[in-house]
């Protein structure tokens, strides 16, 4: 029985880059071997084990063979007559193919180290196109490593399986799982720009797709492609290293401009809330997380307005405040701002501009939050003859009913204070 370190941590290593998590291929092992020094199973599929001290996976040596279509179609075989080298053929790139033995050698059979050298994505064998989720993956590893070209074969082979018909077989939570991934890494627009050039953007978000060539008013947009803001805004939300809900709310925050009537271009009245109304869809197509798809929804809605602090008159301000409930979730106001500031500053010559209306609303909401509600709420109230009505919805909906003048009360100190604030 031999062990290895494999995949990610062997790549890591040689570039110098910090290694998070390690796998290990065992060979020449069998199951029974390995249960008995005390790992635990944990694959269905194959077999796959945790060590019983480090909790790292360790997988017997295994070679795959495509038996349906989509990723999950495959028959796989697992025996100690198995080769490290048989194993390593079955990965995606070849730079994800290379293994260290406990003597710190590096087995390399598929040229690993001069592609990490050249900063080439390259598959290792034909067998990567039996996996759409590897178009995906070769999409989020061009994202983390910017500096790397994708090899002209590699993009040829993602397009005839796009062509194919692979990417329609994937699982809406897998394309959520690569794509909330890539949107993560350091340059996630060339996520997109991959996933672009091979064909699978227009399957998978049709409504990104709907942006490219779409104009914008050169005043607001010197970059003037729609497709192309919205890739450098997501670069911008990388740069400001905020959480995936403000990054997917920076990508979906103008897909409503792909609806906008030719005759009315550059201007796109009105795309706040066609927007709202294809993330919605698009939410629930992929499986998107309810905390992505609220933050999508808020910022695709509000991000004009958020925009234009200054402009707004107090009640308008607090109206705002209240439909992002930015009163009781402050933390998820703070990425709803993160991802328009991303979208203010990522158009063409404007990455360096400075966005004080974070810092407005900031202010904004700690004005609002510092109005005592309890103290106006336990103040003389008004009894009107609207307190008699024949139901309680009537009663409740009266000027004069308790509930509704202490609502009312509280508003109208939180605008004083907002008026007072800026004054």
């Amino acid at each position: 029985m031999k062990i290895y370190a494999v995949g990610g941590a062997v790549r890591d290593e040689l570039l110098g880059l910090p290694v998070k998590d390690r796998d290990w291929v065992v060979v020449g092992a069998t199951p029974e071997a390995l249960l008995a020094q005390g790992f635990l199973p944990v694959g269905r599929d194959f077999p796959v084990f945790i060590h019983p001290s480090t909790r790292e996976e360790y997988a017997l040596a295994r070679t795959e063979r495509k038996t349906a279509p989509g990723y999950t179609g495959f028959a796989f075989h697992a025996a100690p007559q198995v080769t490290l080298e048989a194993d390593l053929q079955r990965r995606d790139l070849t730079i994800n193919a290379m293994a260290k033995a406990d003597d710190g050698t590096i087995i390399d059979p598929y040229g690993g180290r001069a592609d990490l050298a050249a900063r080439v994505l390259r598959h290792v064998s034909p067998a990567f196109a039996e996996d759409p989720v590897r178009i995906l993956r070769v999409a989020r590893f061009a994202a983390r490593f910017a500096d790397f070209t994708l090899a002209p074969e590699t993009l040829a082979l993602m397009r005839q399986m796009v062509a194919g018909g692979e990417v329609d077989a994937l699982v809406p939570e897998r394309v959520w799982q690569e794509l909330a991934r890539g949107l993560m890494e350091a340059v996630p627009a060339r996520m997109f720009a991959v996933l672009d050039d091979c064909g699978a953007l227009s399957k998978l978000l049709p409504e990104l797709t709907a942006l490219k060539n779409v104009p914008q008013r050169a005043d607001y947009h010197p970059e003037i492609d729609t497709f192309v803001h919205v890739m450098m805004v997501i670069d911008m939300a990388a740069r400001l290293a905020a959480p995936l809900p403000a990054r997917f709310a920076a990508l979906t925050h103008d897909l409503g401009k792909g609806l906008t009537p030719a005759h009315l271009l550059p201007r796109h009245s009105g795309h706040e809330q066609k927007s709202v109304a294809l993330i919605l869809p698009l939410c629930e197509r992929l499986r998107v997380p309810v905390d992505c798809r609220e933050v999508a929804r808020l910022v695709a809605r509000y991000h004009g307005d958020i925009h234009r602090y200054a402009e707004l008159r107090p009640a308008t301000t607090l109206d705002l405040l209240e439909a992002c409930d930015a009163l009781r979730r402050p933390e998820r106001f703070e990425q709803i701002l993160l991802a328009c500031e991303a979208d203010y500053r990522g158009r063409l010559g404007w990455g360096e501009r400075a966005y004080p209306q974070a810092a407005q609303w900031q202010a904004a909401l700690a004005v609002v939050r510092a109005v005592d509600a309890g103290a106006i709420a336990r103040g003389p109230i008004k009894v009107g003859a609207d307190d008699t009505a024949n139901s309680a919805h009537e009663a409740l909906e009266s000027e004069s009913h308790p509930a509704t003048q202490i609502a009312a009360r509280i508003r109208e100190a939180r605008i004083a204070a907002l008026h007072g604030a800026s004054g």
